[in-house]
Parts: C-alpha cells; structure tokens; sequence
C-alpha cells in the first residue's frame, strides 16, 4: 500500500486548510473524514470573522494576516466563499452596564462602538429594545464555512491530495488504522475536533484539548430579515471553557457534566436567507453524550426570542456538534510530547480566522523552515 509523507485526520474546515498547505507545500497528503455528508463544528458554524478581536501581538498578528488571506482566497481557491463584510451587533443586556462592557474590549485591536439602544435598533430593527441597556458594533467578516472547506477540499485535491470517506479507529507511530484499512506515513495529524482526545487516548497519548457539545437552530430560507450578525457581549462560552479546565482528570471519566451548560443567544443570515441560531454550550466528557434536544430547543428559542422576537417561532431544525477548545485559549500544535510522527493542529477558539494563517506556517515549519509562533503554540508551552 502507498506510504504518505502526511495523513490529516479530520475533513473540517482545519483539517481541509492544513491538507491543502501541505500539499502546496509539496508533500505527500492523504486526507481522512468519517462523514461523505459533513457534521462537525464547520457545518454549524456562524461562519464569522472576528480579526478586529486580536488583544496581544500574537493574535493581532494572525488576524492581519488572515484579513490578507480572506480578501484573495476566493480567487486562491478558484470558489465563492461568500466573503463579505458586515456589521457586527454585540448586544447589552438590560442588566449590564453599558459602559463597562465596552471597557472590557479596550485590547482589541479594533475597538467596538458603544451604541446607545436607539441606535442599536436603528442599525438591527429586529431587536427587542426593552432587552438591552445599548450594544457595541464593530465591522465583521464572513464566509460561508462549509463552502470554505469544499472549496479548499477541491483546491488540495487539484494540488495532488487524496481523499477517502473513512472512520479512524486507531492512530498508529507510522499511520492509522481505519474500519477499511491501514494507511501508513511519516506523519500524522489530527484535526479530529471535539473527538481529538477519545481518539488519541486510546493510542495511549495523553493531551490536554477538550471540547464541548454546542446547540443551534437551522432554519430554511426565510422572509425575516436580519441586517446584522447579532452575539451577546458579555459571552458565557470563554468563562465555562476555562472552569471546565480545573482538573484534567475529571475528563477522563465518561459521564461528567463539569459546569453547568450555558446559552449565549445570537444569530446570523447567510446570503440564501437561511439563519443559524445559538448557541447552547453543554460541558459533557462523553462525545457521544444524548442531550434531550427537545428541552434544548425551548431553551434555545425562548432566549434568543427575548432579543430577537421574529426569530422566536421560525421553522428550523436543531443540530449538536462538538467544539474543541484548549486551557488558555490558544490552540495547540505541533508534535505531541513522546510521539515524535503524531502532531496535533486543534483547539481554535477564532478558528475561521487563526486556521488559514497558522496552516500556512505550519506547512512552512514541516518542511524545515523555522517559525517562532509555531513554536509558541506547541504542546511544550
């Protein structure tokens, strides 16, 4: 059987980035996903672009270079991606004090405008004014996320990539084992997502990349017109991420629910009229944990319609996916400590806009060349 310099495991939009780097960078690459029909953490994103949301010289640094990567990828790609930029709306609740909440994003590397509730309404007429104290606006790129990962599928594949539909059962020290056959290489790297950790557990390599289960509502195309894309300011997801965290060990027991789940309630149209609606985050250590989606669905409508009131009643289906995260919110990459041919590239918490720029360098890193910010996000740190 054919021996590859790289086997990516993964199909979603960072396994898809990294495939397609690496064979523009000239190796080998034999890229691996579980599902012909996509349901990871690509499929239900918002499809945002926060690169106004750098705060330290490392992450300002990612996100001016994916600002350049996004502006020209579509004709990379030879694909419409449905780049655009649009407003985004960051909402106060009637509880929070206006003007702190914007001091809190004083670091970012372009700072949102505080918007009193008028003006809020004025820029997002769907809002429910009596639910917010003011909101704070800032310019957003999008793209549609799975278009994006189609489209770099499609550019890996033209570069010499291949691609199979298989599940990976086992990560092996010269390749992995699949329910349809082995597959050997030099390297592996695991883009796996929210199912990284079971994954490389039962390869007997500990690492420290969790994830939670996230909730939304898809709705078809529909006559309701939302001007902006609508999140809360004061987002819940960082604090539960980081409380999860305490005690790794915990995660290694099958049925844990670490902290209670949270909602953070906001929503975006895609250019077809379709909305996603979010999101529920659930720290559960089991990935395949059953969550009663029925209750979740309720829960999920009643808050997004205290903001939002026309999106309340919408037809629309609920989807769960898995979101991986790190401890510090950095993702980690490189090779995994004792496992010198497995490396991981997981654990984005901006991943639509850090992916492509830190593909592109870790495919330069592979092939020899040196790069300090590689080197800063390794497993070592």
């Amino acid at each position: 059987m054919k021996a590859y310099e790289w086997i990516v495991v993964g199909g979603g939009i960072t396994g898809a980035v990294l495939a397609y780097e690496l064979a523009q960078t000239g190796f080998s690459v034999l890229l691996l996903e579980q599902y012909s029909t996509p349901q990871n953490a690509t499929r239900y994103s918002y499809g945002g672009l926060a690169y106004w949301s750098g705060t330290t010289l490392l992450t300002r640094l990612l996100c001016e270079e994916a600002i350049a990567c996004y502006h020209i990828l579509s004709q990379e790609l030879d694909a419409d991606i449905q780049f655009r930029e649009l407003d985004l709306l960051l909402t106060i609740s009637a509880a929070n004090d206006p003007k702190a909440t914007a001091a809190s994003y004083n670091n970012s590397a372009i700072r949102p405008r505080l918007l009193s509730v008028e003006e809020a309404c004025e820029l997002e007429p769907q809002l429910n004014r009596k639910a917010i104290s003011g909101a704070l606006t800032v310019k957003h790129g999008h793209i549609h996320p799975e278009k994006t990962s189609l489209a770099y599928i499609q550019a890996f594949e033209r570069a010499g990539g291949e691609m199979q539909i298989t599940q990976v059962l086992q990560v092996l020290q010269d390749g992995v084992k699949t329910t349809t056959a082995t597959f050997h290489s030099a390297n592996v790297a695991i883009c796996a997502g929210g199912l990284s950790r079971q994954l490389l557990k039962s390869a007997g390599i500990p690492i420290k990349l969790y994830f939670t289960h996230a909730e939304i509502i898809e709705t078809p195309p529909v006559d309701v017109q939302l001007r902006t894309l609508v999140m809360p300011a004061n987002l819940q997801r960082f604090q539960l991420e980081a409380e999860s965290t305490q005690v790794d060990e915990l995660w290694d027991e099958l049925g844990n629910e670490l902290v209670p789940p949270i909602l953070d309630a906001g929503a975006i149209q895609f250019q077809d009229g379709s909305l996603r609606i979010g999101q529920i985050s659930r720290v559960l250590t089991d990935p395949y944990a059953k969550v009663n989606s029925e209750a979740s669905e309720k829960w999920l409508r009643k808050n997004v319609g205290e903001v939002l009131p026309a999106l309340e009643n919408l037809p629309g289906t609920w989807h769960h996916c898995l979101v991986a995260f790190s401890s510090d919110r950095l993702p980690l990459i490189g090779t995994i400590p004792g496992f010198e041919s497995v490396h991981l590239f997981s654990g984005f918490s901006n991943p639509l806009v850090t992916i492509p720029p830190l593909a592109k360098r870790f495919a330069n890193f592979a092939s020899g060349n040196k790069d300090e910010i590689i080197i800063q996000l390794s497993l070592h740190r």
